[in-house]
């Protein structure tokens, strides 16, 4: 009998729902302390979990959650940085 495999669900710190863990995309605070896209999910470190959505990101910025959940004062470059990432992901329906 064949054993179905346990599908990782987290939750995104924007819009608070509960998806598919490959579904999302992980941002890293690294035990230096940088701030960055982990679309790899494996970095070490601290991670929140976001849709791949320009709105949700809008959403966590402002509200500082992103911050609250990696325990970090972001700075304003970094912020247009992972905006610039986020441009650029393919925009994928749920």
């Amino acid at each position: 009998m064949a054993r179905t495999r346990k599908i990782p669900m987290r939750m995104c710190v924007g819009c608070r729902e509960r998806k598919d863990k490959r579904a999302l995309t992980r941002i890293v605070r690294t035990p230096e302390g940088d701030v960055l896209v982990d679309p790899t999910g494996k970095k070490a470190g601290r991670g929140a979990y976001i849709c791949p959505d320009q709105n949700c990101l809008e959403k966590v910025l402002k509200s500082k959650g992103l911050e609250k959940a990696l325990e970090v004062n972001i700075d304003q470059t970094v912020v247009e940085q992972l905006r610039e990432q986020f441009a650029q992901m393919p925009v994928t329906k749920d």
